[in-house]
């Protein structure tokens, strides 16, 4: 009986200032290759949506390209193209998705759609194939802040969100306010080298009606408060100690409910992904919280962690694979928040 040929799905993903392709074979990462917008954004303290619309535009076919060359194959050798939908900049998801769209329908091949923020729960699978359902997924990111309960393969509870700013939000407005660059949470983890995280104190926010929702406009006041009191600044002495509570603070804020949502639900992993969850701090907390309730916790490579295709197309091949088809719908549309 011949072997069943390897099929290769190609992934673009440009939900906000990440330009990123990916080629995967069978669901396994070929190639990810991800073009950041950091140093176009940092004078602004933030991601401008025009820019980032524009940049995605000048850069998604050098990106795709290159994604090509390092797998080494041929655009024509793609049996499936994935796309990123949504959430993200409107302007920034259509780039993608029509380019996306016009591959697909020029090489009349199937394209998928995928959830940006369930792409980035995949990413914990992709280097973990042991994952064990039911799963507990804490996402944190620049824009989303949520909690996800997975009973099996696709199958995506939202227990609760962010109700004003998302936990990398409120990084990067005290990292703005500070003059410390852009973005806020590596920079903040940077300066909080070595800071006493119990120098300042800083109350967790309490939401008035039960569930799993998150807010940190209450800690991002707060913050605001303290410096100004203590007039900091990036060279005063205290500020890798303010910096170290406050990053301290927005990590239990997060798990507070993580370790309420263990006890209802009663998982069987517990997954940390997201942009933030490159930090250093979380990745220790999250593991800690994780040991304390004897179960194992799964998180992304730093880099798997930020915008990537690598997960975009790791999701779209799981779609693929448990339901059994695709095709190419060209009235697939982007969607933000």
């Amino acid at each position: 009986m011949p072997r069943k040929r390897e099929r290769l799905l190609l992934a673009v993903e440009t939900s906000c200032d990440e330009t990123s392709a990916a080629v995967l074979k069978d669901g396994k990462i070929l190639s990810n290759v991800i073009l950041s917008q950091d140093e176009i954004h940092s004078p602004y303290g933030g991601v401008v949506p025009e820019l980032a619309s524009r940049q995605h535009i000048k850069a998604i076919d050098f990106v795709v390209s290159e994604s090509l060359q390092q797998a080494g194959v041929k655009l024509q050798d793609m049996d499936l193209f994935a796309v990123t939908q949504g959430p993200g900049l409107i302007g920034s998801l259509l780039v993608g998705l029509t380019f996306a769209k016009g591959l697909a329908y020029y090489h009349h091949k199937p394209l998928i759609g995928v959830d940006h923020l369930q792409a980035h729960i995949e990413a914990a699978f992709v280097e973990n194939q042991d994952v064990k359902y039911p799963v507990l997924a804490l996402l944190v990111s620049g824009g989303h802040t949520s909690l996800y309960f997975l009973e099996q393969p696709l199958s995506y509870q939202l227990l609760g969100k962010t109700r004003d700013d998302a936990a990398g939000e409120g990084l990067d407005k005290v990292a703005k306010f500070l003059g410390l660059g852009y973005p806020g949470g590596p920079v903040i983890e940077k300066n909080a080298a070595g800071g006493d995280s119990q120098r300042f104190k800083f109350s967790l926010p309490r939401m008035k009606t039960s569930g799993y929702d998150f807010s940190f406009s209450g800690l991002k006041t707060a913050a605001l408060k303290i410096i100004k009191e203590n007039n900091l600044d990036a060279r005063h002495p205290e500020l890798k100690h303010f910096l170290a509570s406050f990053e301290e603070a927005v990590v239990r804020a997060l798990l507070e409910n993580v370790k309420k949502a263990v006890l209802e639900f009663k998982p069987d992993s517990l997954v940390l992904c997201g942009g933030v969850a490159r930090n250093k701090r979380l990745r220790s907390h999250f593991a800690e919280l994780a040991a304390e309730n004897g179960l194992p916790a799964f998180i992304p490579s730093p880099r798997l962690c930020t915008d990537n295709a690598g997960m975009v197309g790791a999701l779209a091949w799981k779609k693929y694979k448990l339901q059994g088809q695709a095709v190419l719908d060209l009235e697939l549309d982007a969607y933000p928040r």
